[in-house]
Parts: structure tokens; C-alpha cells; sequence
């Protein structure tokens, strides 16, 4: 979905972006060329990992970066900038390149997710439309995830419009849980937007429209013969659903050759009305006929009610999902890490009395590392020219512990961080919403350790540095604590 066929985002910035570049502008810094680094300091839901998302939209957007007469003319009704600048503004387009992990890359706190290397205005304008895409899709893909995982192989859905934020969290909100692992999602136009699989029967009106629940029950399964699952709560669901469902499926649905698909519950005590309504199904030679829940889900929720032996066999999901009720704050941020001056790359960093914000500076690489049986290891940062040779044991620095001795043996090596728009140029690989949920699904289920996916107390992935990086960063902060 090319969102800049309706409309252009490039306004989608904070104030102090446009100050900034304005003030490099008449310093004569416009083109000095910088990288920043995206990257995020916890995992949502106290959870062991995250996945990536939203790169796709972030290329569109930087492709298409520029502003309208309109635009200019507001910036102008500012008063802020003089005529130079707000010239400049009128040709401007991205000139510098970001490398981004691929999309659906499982990822942990601490370490570069994308990183734009760009003239200091390019790279100054794009920060708060990278962060919002980083921030919503990350989230929403990371706790379908969990949702998914809850599940336990059983069907999850997005049915989470109604309760988004607004168009924008409830279309690419779906996009995010379909990378996370749903199967399909209720908003049409984000099924049309990315080919996403749609699903729906009916709502409590229907039945309510009709003069009794039979009545609405007989008049859709006669409209969608091969697809009826009936709404059963809407009055008494083990008295009157239940009972109209079977009616329903034996005088209408059989004498045309048909079978009743499912029943869905909205309300109540799902695991007991479950039991309940599967004895009842059963009962009735409607063994194949499946229950489907809906109703204020999350993974807490599916695990017990798979816990106490509900009878569900696949989830419609909204709010929780589509708003990450529990986190609903990611908390992505866009760091300078490096400057160039006079040909040479100097590291920058930003120091806090809060730890978790002091930054890694410096151009860098990542790498997962693979133990012997493809397992993720950890992942590794160096510097961005370092050669990483893992034919011998390889000694790098756990940051945490920095004063062990730990050594890579056996092990292998891929580089996360790659090219996806050079010098302006779109260069990314096109992987399609099927491939990028098979890639998520791929990781977990072959690389990633069980004991970091856990909900409770998960293992923590570690992200180490090579002691060049790690000496680097050590130094750096040690000149500083001498200018103070």
C-alpha cells in the first residue's frame, strides 16, 4: 500500500526538527554528512524479545519526502525562517541511505534496529516519521505474537478496528499483527491494503433486527450457506443460542448439503459456556462445527481459558491487541552516534546518570551469533570496519560483566543491518506480508531459545560488544568524566 498515492506525510515532524535544520542551514552545516541510530531500551510486557516492523512504510515515506507549495508557505506563516531557507525547502528530497534490519527480525533492547546515514538536514527531518512506524508496527507485531504464542495453534484474528486509535493504528495495526502471526483480520481495508485474509459474520444487531433469534439465524445461513457462523450470545446462549444454532443447522443448513461452520461467543464465562456449548454440538452430530471466541482477549486471558480446559478453537482479538493495552508505549528513539569531519568518522555518544540511556556511539555492525545447531546465541556489536572471524574462538565483552573472559566457539555469524535506500535509492528487498509472518514464524519456532519467549521471568538475550567497540565506548566516556 503506497500511502502517498492519497496523501503526503512528509509534514509528519516535530517543530524542533525544521528549527535544528534551519539553524544548520545558516551555519553552512546542511550537507555534513552523520549517522543516527534507532534503537529501543525494553522489551514491551517485561517480555524477552520484539520483532521489527513498519520498515516497508518507512521507505515510502523517505522516497517520497518533500514538500508542497502549501507546506512552505506554512512554514513561512511561521515566521521562523527567512526566504533562503524556505527556497531550499521547495527542492528538497532525501539524499543519504538507511540500513535496517530485515522486516520481522526479532530483536532485543540496546542494539542499532536502523540507522540513517544522511547530509545532517535529511537525517534531522525524517526522525519523528521513522520513530512513529518503529514504535506502533513494532508493538502491535510484538504482542501478536504473544497472543499467537498463548494460543497455542490455534486460529487468532484481529478484530481490533473498532477500538484503534484512529484509520491509520487500526489498517497498518493489522498489518503488524499479521507479521506477528494472526491469521487474518476483520478490517477490509486492510485486507484489501495488504492482501491480508478478512473475516466476518455478524453482529448482536443482526439478531436483534429479527423477530426472534431463529428467524436471524435461518435468514444468513440461507445467505451464506458455505460460510455460517452464528452469534450466540445475544440472548441466552445455552438456552436459546445453542438450541437456534442446531435448528438451524439441521432445517437449513443439511437439507441443502451444507454444514453449520461455527458458533461464536462474545460474552460470559468462556471456558465453562465453552464446555457447555461443545457437549451440546457434540450431542448433536456437529462435532465439526467450531467455537470461536471474541471479547476483550490478550495472551493472559487465552492462556486460562486454555488453562481450564476451554473448548475454543480459535480467537477473534481486538482492543488488547490492536492498542497493546497492557504496554501500549514501545519507546523506539533516534540517537546521532557518529559525525564526519574532514573524511574521518567520529563516534559521538550521549551520556545520563540513568544507565540504560547512556548510548552506543560510533557507525557499527550487528550480528546474530548461531551456535552449532542454528540456535541464536546472542547478538554482537563491533565497529563498523572490523573484520568479524569466527574461525578460531572469538573473545568479546558482555557488557554487564565486562570483566570475564567469554569466547565464541563453534559458532557463525549473519550481519542484521542491511541496505534498504542507498543515496536516495530505493535498494530494499521486497518480501511479501505471508513471507514476512513465515520469517517471524521461522525464528521462533527454529532459532530463537524457548526460555526467552517465555511470559514470566524470560532469559535474557544477551547483546555483547568486540572489545574493540567495548574500549572504544570505555574511552570515550572516561574522557568525558575528566571534563568534569
Amino acid at each position: 500500500m503506497n500511502q502517498h498515492e492519497q496523501r503526503n506525510i512528509s509534514m509528519m515532524m516535530d517543530l524542533y526538527e525544521m528549527t535544528m535544520a534551519y539553524g544548520y542551514f545558516k551555519g553552512g552545516d546542511e550537507s555534513a554528512m552523520v549517522t543516527f541510530d534507532v534503537f529501543y531500551r525494553k522489551n514491551p510486557d517485561e517480555g524477552g524479545y520484539a520483532i521489527f516492523a513498519g520498515v516497508e512504510q518507512i521507505v515510502e515515506y523517505i522516497l517520497n519526502f518533500h514538500f508542497t507549495d502549501d507546506d512552505v508557505e506554512y512554514f513561512r506563516s511561521l515566521n521562523l525562517f527567512d526566504d533562503a531557507f524556505l527556497d531550499y525547502l521547495k527542492d528538497f528530497r532525501f539524499r543519504g541511505s538507511v540500513d535496517a534490519l530485515k522486516e520481522g527480525t526479532i530483536m532485543y533492547p540496546g542494539e542499532p534496529i536502523l540507522t540513517v546515514t544522511a547530509p545532517l538536514i535529511d537525517a534531522q527531518l525524517v526522525e519523528t516519521a521513522i520513530l512513529a512506524q518503529i514504535n506502533h508496527q513494532s508493538l502491535i507485531a510484538t504482542k501478536a505474537s504473544r497472543i499467537v504464542k498463548s494460543a497455542e495453534g490455534r486460529a487468532v484474528s484481529d478484530f481490533g478496528a473498532r477500538r484503534a486509535h484512529n484509520v491509520d493504528a487500526a489498517v497498518y495495526g493489522a498489518r503488524a499483527a499479521y507479521i506477528g502471526g494472526v491469521c487474518g483480520t476483520a478490517t477490509v481495508m486492510a485486507g484489501k491494503a495488504f492482501n491480508i485474509p478478512v473475516s466476518g459474520t455478524m453482529a448482536h444487531s443482526w439478531v436483534m433486527y429479527f423477530e426472534d433469534e431463529f428467524t436471524a439465524f435461518k435468514n444468513y445461513a440461507e445467505n451464506y450457506p458455505d460460510a455460517t457462523v452464528l452469534l450466540i450470545d445475544t440472548f441466552d446462549v445455552l438456552k436459546s443460542g445453542v438450541p437456534n444454532a442446531i435448528r438451524t443447522a439441521k432445517e437449513v443448513l443439511e437439507p441443502m448439503g451444507k454444514r453449520l461452520k461455527g458458533v461464536r461467543l462474545d460474552s460470559g464465562d468462556l471456558a465453562y459456556l465453552s464446555k457447555k456449548v461443545r457437549v451440546m454440538l457434540d450431542k448433536a452430530g456437529l462435532e465439526d462445527c467450531k467455537i470461536i471466541a471474541s471479547n476483550s482477549l490478550d495472551e493472559y486471558t487465552i492462556h486460562s481459558i486454555i488453562s481450564q480446559g476451554g473448548k475454543i478453537d480459535s480467537f477473534g482479538v481486538g482492543e488488547r491487541l490492536i492498542t497493546s493495552k497492557s504496554n501500549p508505549v514501545f519507546g523506539a528513539v533516534y540517537k546521532l552516534s557518529a559525525v564526519k569531519k574532514d573524511g574521518e568518522w567520529l563516534p559521538k555518544i550521549k551520556v545520563s546518570e540513568t544507565v540504560e540511556k547512556i548510548t552506543n556511539p560510533g557507525r557499527k555492525k550487528l550480528y546474530r551469533i548461531y551456535d552449532s545447531e542454528n540456535h541464536a546465541v546472542a547478538d554482537l556489536i563491533t565497529k563498523d570496519d572490523e573484520v568479524l572471524d569466527l574461525s578460531e574462538p572469538y573473545r568479546y565483552v558482555d557488557p554487564k560483566e565486562p570483566w570475564r573472559n567469554r569466547y565464541f566457539e563453534g559458532c557463525t555469524a549473519k550481519e542484521l543491518l542491511q541496505p534498504v535506500i542507498c543515496d536516495g535509492k530505493d535498494v530494499s528487498e521486497k518480501k511479501t506480508l505471508d513471507e514476512i509472518q513465515s520469517f517471524v514464524k521461522h525464528q521462533l519456532e527454529n532459532e530463537i531459545w524457548e526460555e526467552e519467549q517465555r511470559f514470566e521471568n524470560p532469559h535474557p538475550h544477551f547483546v555483547d560488544m568486540s572489545p574493540s567497540y567495548y574500549e572504544m565506548k570505555m574511552e570515550m566516556l572516561s574522557e568525558i568524566a575528566k571534563k568534569q
